[in-house]
Protein backbone atom coordinates (compact mmCIF):
# COMPACT_ATOMS: atom_id res chain seq x y z
CA UNK A 1 0.00 0.00 0.00
CA UNK A 2 1.45 3.30 -1.05
CA UNK A 3 1.80 6.01 1.44
CA UNK A 4 0.51 9.49 0.66
CA UNK A 5 3.96 10.72 -0.29
CA UNK A 6 4.32 7.97 -2.87
CA UNK A 7 0.98 8.81 -4.41
CA UNK A 8 1.93 12.45 -4.68
CA UNK A 9 5.20 11.62 -6.41
CA UNK A 10 3.48 9.35 -8.89
CA UNK A 11 0.90 11.98 -9.76
CA UNK A 12 3.65 14.56 -10.22
CA UNK A 13 5.54 12.30 -12.60
CA UNK A 14 2.43 11.58 -14.59
CA UNK A 15 1.55 15.33 -14.95
CA UNK A 16 5.10 16.22 -15.87
CA UNK A 17 5.25 13.56 -18.60
CA UNK A 18 1.94 14.75 -20.03
CA UNK A 19 3.13 18.39 -20.36
CA UNK A 20 6.44 17.34 -21.91
CA UNK A 21 4.70 15.25 -24.54
CA UNK A 22 2.25 18.07 -25.26
CA UNK A 23 4.90 20.85 -25.50
CA UNK A 24 7.03 18.86 -27.91
CA UNK A 25 4.57 19.60 -30.77
CA UNK A 26 6.08 23.19 -31.19
CA UNK A 27 9.58 21.89 -30.78
CA UNK A 28 11.95 20.75 -33.55
CA UNK A 29 11.74 24.02 -35.50
CA UNK A 30 14.51 26.53 -36.33
CA UNK A 31 15.12 29.91 -37.92
CA UNK A 32 14.27 29.93 -41.65
CA UNK A 33 16.70 31.28 -44.26
CA UNK A 34 15.44 31.24 -47.87
CA UNK A 35 15.67 33.04 -51.23
CA UNK A 36 13.11 34.15 -53.79
CA UNK A 37 13.48 35.96 -57.14
CA UNK A 38 11.90 39.33 -57.61
CA UNK A 39 8.83 39.45 -59.82
CA UNK A 40 7.95 35.85 -58.67
CA UNK A 41 4.26 34.92 -58.99
CA UNK A 42 1.83 34.45 -56.10
CA UNK A 43 2.24 31.14 -54.24
CA UNK A 44 5.95 30.86 -55.01
CA UNK A 45 7.54 28.35 -52.57
CA UNK A 46 9.62 29.90 -49.77
CA UNK A 47 10.38 27.17 -47.20
CA UNK A 48 9.02 24.14 -45.30
CA UNK A 49 8.60 24.13 -41.50
CA UNK A 50 10.51 21.60 -39.39
CA UNK A 51 8.38 21.66 -36.21
CA UNK A 52 7.03 18.36 -34.90
CA UNK A 53 3.40 19.33 -34.56
CA UNK A 54 0.97 19.43 -37.42
CA UNK A 55 -1.29 22.51 -37.50
CA UNK A 56 -3.97 20.39 -39.20
CA UNK A 57 -3.86 17.42 -36.76
CA UNK A 58 -6.11 16.47 -33.82
CA UNK A 59 -3.77 17.81 -31.25
CA UNK A 60 -3.34 20.96 -33.32
CA UNK A 61 -1.06 23.82 -32.77
CA UNK A 62 -1.46 27.36 -34.07
CA UNK A 63 1.18 29.09 -36.21
CA UNK A 64 1.31 32.82 -36.83
CA UNK A 65 3.49 35.03 -39.06
CA UNK A 66 4.28 38.48 -37.68
CA UNK A 67 6.77 41.21 -38.37
CA UNK A 68 7.48 44.05 -40.82
CA UNK A 69 7.27 41.98 -44.00
CA UNK A 70 4.87 39.27 -42.81
CA UNK A 71 2.25 40.38 -45.35
CA UNK A 72 4.52 39.07 -48.13
CA UNK A 73 4.02 35.47 -46.88
CA UNK A 74 1.22 33.07 -46.10
CA UNK A 75 1.12 29.56 -44.56
CA UNK A 76 -0.15 26.56 -46.39
CA UNK A 77 0.08 23.68 -43.87
CA UNK A 78 3.74 23.40 -42.93
CA UNK A 79 4.87 25.46 -46.01
CA UNK A 80 5.55 29.18 -46.34
CA UNK A 81 4.64 30.70 -49.73
CA UNK A 82 4.96 34.16 -51.38
CA UNK A 83 1.94 36.41 -51.04
CA UNK A 84 2.16 38.64 -54.18
CA UNK A 85 -0.38 39.70 -56.79
CA UNK A 86 -0.67 41.33 -60.18
CA UNK A 87 -0.98 44.74 -58.58
CA UNK A 88 1.62 44.03 -55.90
CA UNK A 89 4.78 42.73 -57.54
CA UNK A 90 7.82 41.83 -55.51
CA UNK A 91 10.43 44.38 -56.61
CA UNK A 92 13.90 44.20 -55.16
CA UNK A 93 14.64 47.83 -56.10
CA UNK A 94 11.57 48.96 -54.14
CA UNK A 95 11.37 46.50 -51.21
CA UNK A 96 15.05 46.07 -50.62
CA UNK A 97 17.16 42.94 -50.78
CA UNK A 98 15.73 41.10 -47.69
CA UNK A 99 12.28 40.31 -46.32
CA UNK A 100 12.06 39.60 -42.58
CA UNK A 101 9.24 38.09 -40.48
CA UNK A 102 8.70 35.95 -37.33
CA UNK A 103 6.97 32.56 -37.06
CA UNK A 104 5.25 32.02 -33.67
CA UNK A 105 3.92 28.63 -32.50
CA UNK A 106 0.97 28.62 -30.09
CA UNK A 107 -0.38 25.71 -28.06
CA UNK A 108 -3.49 26.33 -26.03
CA UNK A 109 -3.03 30.00 -26.92
CA UNK A 110 0.27 29.92 -25.16
CA UNK A 111 3.44 30.83 -27.06
CA UNK A 112 5.62 27.78 -27.08
CA UNK A 113 8.33 28.90 -29.59
CA UNK A 114 9.25 31.66 -32.07
CA UNK A 115 11.51 31.45 -35.12
CA UNK A 116 12.97 34.06 -37.47
CA UNK A 117 12.09 34.07 -41.20
CA UNK A 118 14.72 35.76 -43.36
CA UNK A 119 14.19 35.70 -47.16
CA UNK A 120 16.69 37.21 -49.61
CA UNK A 121 15.23 38.72 -52.79
CA UNK A 122 17.30 37.68 -55.76
CA UNK A 123 17.92 40.43 -58.33
CA UNK A 124 16.73 40.20 -61.94
CA UNK A 125 17.72 42.53 -64.81
CA UNK A 126 14.38 44.27 -65.16
CA UNK A 127 15.45 47.93 -65.23
CA UNK A 128 17.00 50.12 -67.92
CA UNK A 129 19.66 52.74 -67.20
CA UNK A 130 18.38 56.22 -66.42
CA UNK A 131 20.24 59.52 -66.84
CA UNK A 132 20.44 62.02 -64.02
CA UNK A 133 18.47 65.00 -65.30
CA UNK A 134 20.98 67.56 -64.12
CA UNK A 135 23.71 65.98 -66.27
CA UNK A 136 21.77 66.23 -69.55
CA UNK A 137 20.64 69.86 -69.30
CA UNK A 138 21.62 72.34 -72.10
CA UNK A 139 25.29 73.19 -72.02
CA UNK A 140 27.02 76.51 -72.76
CA UNK A 141 30.57 76.24 -74.06
CA UNK A 142 32.82 79.09 -75.17
CA UNK A 143 34.22 78.91 -78.68
CA UNK A 144 37.64 79.52 -77.13
CA UNK A 145 37.55 76.22 -75.21
CA UNK A 146 40.71 74.21 -75.88
CA UNK A 147 40.51 71.04 -77.93
CA UNK A 148 40.98 67.76 -75.95
CA UNK A 149 39.51 69.27 -72.79
CA UNK A 150 36.57 67.81 -70.87
CA UNK A 151 33.58 70.04 -71.55
CA UNK A 152 30.92 68.21 -69.51
CA UNK A 153 30.08 64.86 -67.89
CA UNK A 154 26.94 62.76 -68.22
CA UNK A 155 25.84 60.27 -65.57
CA UNK A 156 23.27 57.47 -65.63
CA UNK A 157 22.26 54.90 -63.01
CA UNK A 158 20.94 51.36 -63.33
CA UNK A 159 18.63 50.24 -60.52
CA UNK A 160 19.91 46.68 -60.97
CA UNK A 161 23.46 47.86 -60.37
CA UNK A 162 24.69 46.90 -63.84
CA UNK A 163 27.83 48.38 -65.38
CA UNK A 164 27.07 51.28 -67.77
CA UNK A 165 29.01 52.38 -70.84
CA UNK A 166 28.43 55.76 -72.57
CA UNK A 167 28.42 56.03 -76.38
CA UNK A 168 27.97 59.10 -78.66
CA UNK A 169 25.63 58.61 -81.61
CA UNK A 170 27.84 59.25 -84.64
CA UNK A 171 24.90 59.49 -87.04
CA UNK A 172 24.39 63.17 -86.20
CA UNK A 173 26.63 65.69 -88.00
CA UNK A 174 27.51 67.56 -84.79
CA UNK A 175 28.89 64.37 -83.18
CA UNK A 176 32.25 65.07 -84.82
CA UNK A 177 32.87 67.87 -82.30
CA UNK A 178 32.99 65.48 -79.31
CA UNK A 179 34.33 62.12 -78.15
CA UNK A 180 34.39 59.94 -75.00
CA UNK A 181 37.78 58.41 -74.24
CA UNK A 182 36.77 56.42 -71.13
CA UNK A 183 33.43 54.78 -71.94
CA UNK A 184 32.49 54.13 -68.30
CA UNK A 185 33.30 57.66 -67.11
CA UNK A 186 30.73 59.68 -69.06
CA UNK A 187 33.28 62.49 -69.59
CA UNK A 188 32.69 64.22 -72.94
CA UNK A 189 35.80 65.71 -74.57
CA UNK A 190 35.96 68.47 -77.23
CA UNK A 191 37.39 66.87 -80.36
CA UNK A 192 37.71 69.92 -82.66
CA UNK A 193 37.51 73.72 -82.32
CA UNK A 194 34.21 75.52 -81.99
CA UNK A 195 33.35 78.63 -84.01
CA UNK A 196 30.49 80.87 -82.96
CA UNK A 197 30.46 82.69 -86.31
CA UNK A 198 29.92 79.37 -88.13
CA UNK A 199 27.67 77.42 -85.76
CA UNK A 200 26.01 78.66 -82.59
CA UNK A 201 24.18 75.48 -81.55
CA UNK A 202 25.06 71.78 -81.61
CA UNK A 203 22.84 68.72 -81.16
CA UNK A 204 24.20 65.57 -79.50
CA UNK A 205 22.73 62.15 -78.59
CA UNK A 206 24.44 59.96 -75.96
CA UNK A 207 23.51 56.37 -75.12
CA UNK A 208 23.90 54.67 -71.71
CA UNK A 209 24.24 50.92 -72.31
CA UNK A 210 24.45 47.92 -69.96
CA UNK A 211 27.57 45.95 -70.82
CA UNK A 212 27.55 43.13 -68.25
CA UNK A 213 24.11 41.69 -69.03
CA UNK A 214 22.76 39.58 -71.84
CA UNK A 215 19.87 42.00 -72.42
CA UNK A 216 22.09 45.04 -73.07
CA UNK A 217 19.39 47.42 -72.00
CA UNK A 218 20.09 51.03 -72.98
CA UNK A 219 18.64 54.51 -72.89
CA UNK A 220 19.47 57.72 -74.76
CA UNK A 221 19.52 61.44 -74.01
CA UNK A 222 19.53 64.41 -76.38
CA UNK A 223 21.75 67.31 -75.41
CA UNK A 224 21.84 70.83 -76.79
CA UNK A 225 25.20 72.58 -76.71
CA UNK A 226 25.14 76.38 -77.10
CA UNK A 227 28.36 77.88 -78.39
CA UNK A 228 29.20 81.14 -76.63
CA UNK A 229 30.90 83.89 -78.56
CA UNK A 230 34.52 84.48 -77.63
CA UNK A 231 36.63 87.54 -78.34
CA UNK A 232 38.52 86.06 -81.29
CA UNK A 233 37.48 88.32 -84.18
CA UNK A 234 38.91 91.65 -85.29
CA UNK A 235 36.89 94.80 -86.11
CA UNK A 236 35.41 95.00 -89.60
CA UNK A 237 34.68 98.20 -91.53
CA UNK A 238 31.29 98.38 -93.23
CA UNK A 239 29.92 97.77 -95.74
CA UNK A 240 31.47 94.35 -96.18
CA UNK A 241 33.13 93.70 -99.53
CA UNK A 242 33.10 89.88 -99.89
CA UNK A 243 36.02 88.33 -101.74
CA UNK A 244 35.56 84.61 -100.99
CA UNK A 245 33.55 82.03 -99.10
CA UNK A 246 35.01 78.92 -97.48
CA UNK A 247 33.44 75.46 -97.20
CA UNK A 248 31.88 76.48 -93.88
CA UNK A 249 29.94 79.26 -95.67
CA UNK A 250 32.00 81.88 -93.85
CA UNK A 251 32.23 85.07 -95.91
CA UNK A 252 35.66 86.69 -96.07
CA UNK A 253 35.46 90.48 -96.46
CA UNK A 254 37.86 93.28 -97.28
CA UNK A 255 37.57 96.78 -95.91
CA UNK A 256 35.90 99.27 -98.28
CA UNK A 257 37.59 102.37 -99.66
CA UNK A 258 35.66 105.47 -98.56
CA UNK A 259 35.54 108.43 -100.96
CA UNK A 260 34.30 112.00 -100.79
CA UNK A 261 34.60 115.11 -102.99
CA UNK A 262 35.30 118.61 -101.72
CA UNK A 263 36.03 121.96 -103.38
CA UNK A 264 38.68 124.55 -102.69
CA UNK A 265 36.16 126.72 -100.83
CA UNK A 266 34.94 124.02 -98.42
CA UNK A 267 36.02 124.20 -94.77
CA UNK A 268 34.65 123.56 -91.25
CA UNK A 269 32.32 120.85 -92.50
CA UNK A 270 31.59 117.18 -91.86
CA UNK A 271 32.50 114.94 -94.76
CA UNK A 272 29.88 112.58 -96.15
CA UNK A 273 31.71 109.57 -97.52
CA UNK A 274 30.60 106.96 -100.02
CA UNK A 275 29.58 104.09 -100.08
CA UNK A 276 28.50 105.09 -96.59
CA UNK A 277 29.65 106.75 -93.39
CA UNK A 278 32.89 105.46 -91.88
CA UNK A 279 31.85 102.79 -89.42
CA UNK A 280 33.26 99.53 -88.07
CA UNK A 281 31.87 96.86 -85.78
CA UNK A 282 33.35 94.14 -83.64
CA UNK A 283 33.73 90.87 -85.52
CA UNK A 284 32.26 89.14 -82.47
CA UNK A 285 28.74 90.43 -83.05
CA UNK A 286 27.26 89.18 -79.79
CA UNK A 287 30.01 90.88 -77.75
CA UNK A 288 29.90 94.16 -79.71
CA UNK A 289 32.96 95.55 -77.98
CA UNK A 290 33.22 99.39 -78.19
CA UNK A 291 35.74 100.69 -80.75
CA UNK A 292 38.10 103.66 -80.91
CA UNK A 293 38.84 105.45 -84.20
CA UNK A 294 42.01 107.34 -85.12
CA UNK A 295 43.77 108.68 -88.23
CA UNK A 296 47.11 106.93 -88.67
CA UNK A 297 48.28 109.03 -91.63
CA UNK A 298 47.08 111.68 -94.08
CA UNK A 299 45.60 114.14 -91.57
CA UNK A 300 47.76 116.93 -93.12
CA UNK A 301 48.52 118.74 -89.88
CA UNK A 302 45.04 118.33 -88.45
CA UNK A 303 43.34 119.53 -91.62
CA UNK A 304 41.21 116.43 -91.09
CA UNK A 305 40.08 115.53 -87.58
CA UNK A 306 38.18 112.40 -86.53
CA UNK A 307 35.80 111.78 -83.66
CA UNK A 308 37.30 108.73 -81.93
CA UNK A 309 33.83 107.45 -80.97
CA UNK A 310 31.64 108.13 -84.02
CA UNK A 311 34.36 108.19 -86.75
CA UNK A 312 32.97 111.45 -88.17
CA UNK A 313 35.70 113.37 -90.03
CA UNK A 314 35.73 117.16 -90.11
CA UNK A 315 37.52 119.35 -92.67
CA UNK A 316 38.94 122.15 -90.49
CA UNK A 317 40.42 124.43 -93.17
CA UNK A 318 40.13 124.90 -96.93
CA UNK A 319 42.50 123.57 -99.57
CA UNK A 320 44.60 126.39 -101.06
CA UNK A 321 45.49 124.77 -104.39
CA UNK A 322 43.73 121.71 -105.73
CA UNK A 323 46.35 121.27 -108.46
CA UNK A 324 49.06 120.72 -105.85
CA UNK A 325 46.97 118.40 -103.65
CA UNK A 326 44.19 116.96 -105.77
CA UNK A 327 43.73 113.98 -103.43
CA UNK A 328 44.21 113.24 -99.74
CA UNK A 329 44.64 109.63 -98.60
CA UNK A 330 43.66 108.98 -95.00
CA UNK A 331 44.52 105.77 -93.13
CA UNK A 332 41.87 105.17 -90.46
CA UNK A 333 42.24 102.61 -87.67
CA UNK A 334 39.43 101.07 -85.58
CA UNK A 335 40.67 99.24 -82.46
CA UNK A 336 38.88 97.50 -79.59
CA UNK A 337 38.61 99.55 -76.44
CA UNK A 338 39.44 96.58 -74.19
CA UNK A 339 42.18 95.18 -76.45
CA UNK A 340 44.01 97.65 -78.72
CA UNK A 341 45.87 94.76 -80.33
CA UNK A 342 42.67 93.83 -82.11
CA UNK A 343 42.30 96.48 -84.80
CA UNK A 344 41.54 97.02 -88.47
CA UNK A 345 42.62 99.72 -90.96
CA UNK A 346 40.67 101.26 -93.85
CA UNK A 347 41.45 103.91 -96.48
CA UNK A 348 39.51 107.14 -97.09
CA UNK A 349 40.12 109.21 -100.25
CA UNK A 350 39.30 112.93 -100.28
CA UNK A 351 39.30 114.40 -103.80
CA UNK A 352 39.54 118.15 -104.29
CA UNK A 353 37.43 119.37 -107.24
CA UNK A 354 36.76 122.69 -108.87
CA UNK A 355 33.68 124.46 -107.60
CA UNK A 356 30.54 123.10 -109.25
CA UNK A 357 28.30 126.03 -110.25
CA UNK A 358 26.04 124.44 -112.87
CA UNK A 359 24.07 121.20 -112.73
CA UNK A 360 23.88 118.92 -115.80
CA UNK A 361 21.01 119.62 -118.23
CA UNK A 362 19.54 117.91 -121.29
CA UNK A 363 18.87 120.17 -124.27
CA UNK A 364 15.36 118.71 -124.55
CA UNK A 365 12.96 116.89 -122.29
CA UNK A 366 11.90 114.22 -124.80
CA UNK A 367 13.96 112.57 -127.52
CA UNK A 368 12.44 110.78 -130.52
CA UNK A 369 13.80 107.42 -131.61
CA UNK A 370 13.01 104.87 -134.33
CA UNK A 371 13.79 101.18 -134.84
CA UNK A 372 13.21 99.43 -138.16
CA UNK A 373 12.26 95.76 -137.97
CA UNK A 374 15.16 93.46 -138.86
CA UNK A 375 16.62 90.05 -137.95
CA UNK A 376 19.69 91.42 -136.15
CA UNK A 377 19.79 90.65 -132.39
CA UNK A 378 20.80 94.23 -131.56
CA UNK A 379 20.34 97.59 -133.27
CA UNK A 380 21.23 101.20 -132.53
CA UNK A 381 18.22 103.42 -131.97
CA UNK A 382 18.09 106.14 -134.66
CA UNK A 383 16.34 109.46 -134.86
CA UNK A 384 15.10 111.73 -137.69
CA UNK A 385 17.03 111.36 -140.92
CA UNK A 386 18.06 107.81 -139.90
CA UNK A 387 20.89 109.22 -137.79
CA UNK A 388 22.06 107.51 -134.59
CA UNK A 389 20.21 108.90 -131.57
CA UNK A 390 22.76 110.50 -129.23
CA UNK A 391 21.60 111.54 -125.77
CA UNK A 392 24.06 113.70 -123.86
CA UNK A 393 23.69 116.09 -120.96
CA UNK A 394 25.41 119.47 -121.01
CA UNK A 395 27.50 120.63 -118.04
CA UNK A 396 28.33 124.34 -118.26
CA UNK A 397 31.12 123.92 -115.71
CA UNK A 398 33.17 122.68 -118.69
CA UNK A 399 34.16 124.81 -121.68
CA UNK A 400 32.87 122.33 -124.26
CA UNK A 401 29.92 121.34 -122.08
CA UNK A 402 31.06 117.71 -121.90
CA UNK A 403 31.62 116.32 -118.41
CA UNK A 404 33.86 113.21 -118.56
CA UNK A 405 32.45 112.05 -115.20
CA UNK A 406 28.87 111.97 -116.48
CA UNK A 407 27.25 108.54 -116.04
CA UNK A 408 24.18 107.51 -118.05
CA UNK A 409 21.70 104.83 -116.99
CA UNK A 410 18.18 103.52 -117.65
CA UNK A 411 16.29 103.03 -114.37
CA UNK A 412 14.06 99.91 -114.32
CA UNK A 413 10.83 101.89 -114.44
CA UNK A 414 9.01 99.38 -116.70
CA UNK A 415 9.33 95.91 -118.18
CA UNK A 416 10.50 97.34 -121.53
CA UNK A 417 13.61 98.83 -119.91
CA UNK A 418 15.27 95.39 -120.05
CA UNK A 419 15.02 95.53 -123.86
CA UNK A 420 17.40 98.49 -124.05
CA UNK A 421 20.89 99.47 -122.96
CA UNK A 422 22.57 102.87 -122.95
CA UNK A 423 26.30 103.35 -123.32
CA UNK A 424 28.32 105.98 -121.46
CA UNK A 425 28.50 107.89 -124.74
CA UNK A 426 24.70 108.28 -124.75
CA UNK A 427 23.90 105.70 -127.46
CA UNK A 428 20.87 103.45 -126.94
CA UNK A 429 21.09 99.82 -128.08
CA UNK A 430 17.87 97.81 -128.58
CA UNK A 431 17.38 94.04 -128.56
CA UNK A 432 15.68 93.93 -131.95
CA UNK A 433 14.85 90.22 -131.94
CA UNK A 434 12.52 90.78 -128.98
CA UNK A 435 10.63 93.74 -130.47
CA UNK A 436 7.56 93.83 -132.73
CA UNK A 437 6.43 96.39 -135.34
CA UNK A 438 4.00 99.16 -134.34
CA UNK A 439 5.07 98.95 -130.70
CA UNK A 440 5.89 102.16 -128.86
CA UNK A 441 8.15 102.39 -125.81
CA UNK A 442 8.95 105.23 -123.42
CA UNK A 443 12.27 105.19 -121.59
CA UNK A 444 13.74 107.39 -118.88
CA UNK A 445 17.43 108.35 -119.12
CA UNK A 446 19.30 109.50 -116.01
CA UNK A 447 22.56 111.43 -116.26
CA UNK A 448 24.52 111.72 -112.99
CA UNK A 449 27.63 113.75 -112.31
CA UNK A 450 29.78 111.23 -110.44
CA UNK A 451 31.77 113.99 -108.75
CA UNK A 452 28.98 116.25 -107.53
CA UNK A 453 26.20 113.67 -107.46
CA UNK A 454 23.85 116.01 -109.37
CA UNK A 455 21.27 114.34 -111.64
CA UNK A 456 19.40 115.26 -114.84
CA UNK A 457 16.58 113.27 -116.45
CA UNK A 458 15.03 113.01 -119.94
CA UNK A 459 12.58 110.70 -121.68
CA UNK A 460 12.88 108.84 -124.99
CA UNK A 461 9.87 108.03 -127.21
CA UNK A 462 10.74 105.05 -129.44
CA UNK A 463 8.60 103.97 -132.43
CA UNK A 464 9.03 100.51 -134.01
CA UNK A 465 8.65 100.58 -137.82
CA UNK A 466 7.93 97.78 -140.26
CA UNK A 467 10.66 96.20 -142.34
CA UNK A 468 11.43 98.50 -145.27
CA UNK A 469 9.49 101.45 -143.83
CA UNK A 470 11.63 104.63 -144.07
CA UNK A 471 12.59 106.65 -141.01
CA UNK A 472 11.06 110.15 -141.13
CA UNK A 473 13.50 112.95 -142.00
CA UNK A 474 11.83 115.55 -139.82
CA UNK A 475 9.04 115.68 -137.25
CA UNK A 476 6.78 116.96 -140.08
CA UNK A 477 7.70 113.97 -142.22
CA UNK A 478 6.70 111.77 -139.33
CA UNK A 479 3.26 113.40 -139.22
CA UNK A 480 2.84 113.01 -143.00
CA UNK A 481 3.94 109.41 -142.82
CA UNK A 482 1.33 108.52 -140.25
CA UNK A 483 -1.27 110.74 -142.01
CA UNK A 484 -0.72 108.79 -145.26
CA UNK A 485 -1.05 105.58 -143.34
CA UNK A 486 -4.34 106.81 -141.87
CA UNK A 487 -5.65 107.84 -145.30
CA UNK A 488 -4.80 104.47 -146.82
CA UNK A 489 -6.44 102.70 -143.95
CA UNK A 490 -9.57 104.87 -144.23
CA UNK A 491 -9.69 104.25 -148.01
CA UNK A 492 -9.56 100.52 -147.47
CA UNK A 493 -12.39 100.69 -144.99
CA UNK A 494 -14.56 102.83 -147.33
CA UNK A 495 -13.90 100.47 -150.24
CA UNK A 496 -15.02 97.51 -148.18
CA UNK A 497 -18.20 99.31 -147.14
CA UNK A 498 -18.96 100.25 -150.78
CA UNK A 499 -18.65 96.64 -151.92
CA UNK A 500 -20.98 95.62 -149.11
CA UNK A 501 -23.61 98.20 -150.18
CA UNK A 502 -23.44 97.05 -153.83
CA UNK A 503 -23.97 93.46 -152.79
CA UNK A 504 -27.00 94.40 -150.67
CA UNK A 505 -28.54 96.45 -153.53
CA UNK A 506 -28.04 93.56 -155.96
CA UNK A 507 -29.82 91.19 -153.58
CA UNK A 508 -32.77 93.61 -153.19
CA UNK A 509 -33.25 93.99 -156.95
CA UNK A 510 -33.13 90.26 -157.51
CA UNK A 511 -35.67 89.67 -154.77
CA UNK A 512 -38.06 92.24 -156.30
CA UNK A 513 -37.89 90.58 -159.76
CA UNK A 514 -38.71 87.21 -158.34
CA UNK A 515 -41.74 88.64 -156.54
CA UNK A 516 -43.20 90.15 -159.74
CA UNK A 517 -42.89 86.88 -161.66
CA UNK A 518 -44.84 85.00 -159.01
CA UNK A 519 -47.98 87.36 -159.04
CA UNK A 520 -49.10 88.41 -162.63
CA UNK A 521 -52.74 88.90 -161.63
CA UNK A 522 -51.70 91.46 -159.05
CA UNK A 523 -49.71 93.35 -161.71
CA UNK A 524 -52.72 93.39 -164.17
CA UNK A 525 -55.12 94.52 -161.50
CA UNK A 526 -53.00 97.43 -160.59
CA UNK A 527 -52.67 98.50 -164.25
CA UNK A 528 -56.44 98.41 -164.78
CA UNK A 529 -57.10 100.33 -161.63
CA UNK A 530 -58.93 97.46 -159.98
CA UNK A 531 -58.67 95.86 -156.61
CA UNK A 532 -56.59 92.71 -156.89
CA UNK A 533 -59.44 90.64 -155.42
CA UNK A 534 -61.84 91.63 -158.33
CA UNK A 535 -61.75 89.37 -161.38
CA UNK A 536 -63.60 90.05 -164.73
CA UNK A 537 -66.19 87.43 -165.66
CA UNK A 538 -66.62 85.84 -169.10
CA UNK A 539 -68.26 88.18 -171.80
CA UNK A 540 -71.01 85.73 -172.74
CA UNK A 541 -73.39 87.07 -170.07
CA UNK A 542 -74.88 90.48 -169.29
CA UNK A 543 -74.55 90.15 -165.56
CA UNK A 544 -71.25 90.65 -163.79
CA UNK A 545 -70.23 87.97 -161.37
CA UNK A 546 -67.81 88.49 -158.46
CA UNK A 547 -65.63 85.69 -157.38
CA UNK A 548 -64.71 86.50 -153.79
CA UNK A 549 -61.92 84.97 -151.85
CA UNK A 550 -61.79 83.79 -148.31
CA UNK A 551 -63.25 87.22 -147.22
CA UNK A 552 -66.66 86.57 -149.07
CA UNK A 553 -67.17 90.21 -149.96
CA UNK A 554 -70.61 91.40 -151.05
CA UNK A 555 -71.35 93.40 -154.20
CA UNK A 556 -71.31 96.62 -152.22
CA UNK A 557 -67.93 95.81 -150.69
CA UNK A 558 -66.43 95.08 -154.11
CA UNK A 559 -67.74 98.36 -155.51
CA UNK A 560 -66.16 100.28 -152.63
CA UNK A 561 -62.85 98.52 -153.12
CA UNK A 562 -62.85 99.33 -156.85
CA UNK A 563 -63.60 103.00 -156.11
CA UNK A 564 -60.71 103.14 -153.58
CA UNK A 565 -58.24 101.65 -156.07
CA UNK A 566 -59.27 104.27 -158.71
CA UNK A 567 -58.76 107.04 -156.19
CA UNK A 568 -55.29 105.79 -155.35
CA UNK A 569 -54.20 105.69 -158.96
Amino acid sequence: MLNPWGLFLCQLVINTSYHVIKASLCLGGSDIFATVSENSPVGEFIANLSIIGDPTGVNSIRLCLTGENANWFYLEGRTIRLNSSVLRVLDRERQGSVLMAALTCYEDDIIQSEYRVIVEILNENDNKPKFFEKTIQPRYISELTAVNSVVFTVKAIDADGDTITYIIDRALPDASYFRIDLPNSGKVILDKPLDYETKTQLQLVIYAVETNTKEWYNTSASLTVHVKDGDDQYPQFLPCTPISQDNKHTVVCTNPVYTVNITEKDQDMLLNFSPGPIHAEDGDRSLDTPLLYSILSGADKNRFQIDNRTAEITLTRRVENRHMTPTFRLRIMASQLNDPKKYSVATALVRVLAENRFPPLFNRTTYKGFIVENSSPATLVSTYGNEVLLIQAIDQDFVDGVNPKMHYSLPPTSATTALYHITQEGVIIAKTDRLRPFERHFLEVVAMDEESGEVAKASVDIELLQRGQPVPRTPFGEERLFRDLDVRMAGGIMGGMLLLLVAILFLLIRWAKRRRRRDPARRGAVILGKHPNVVRAAPCTHNTHFIHTHDSHTHTGATKARTQVKEIY
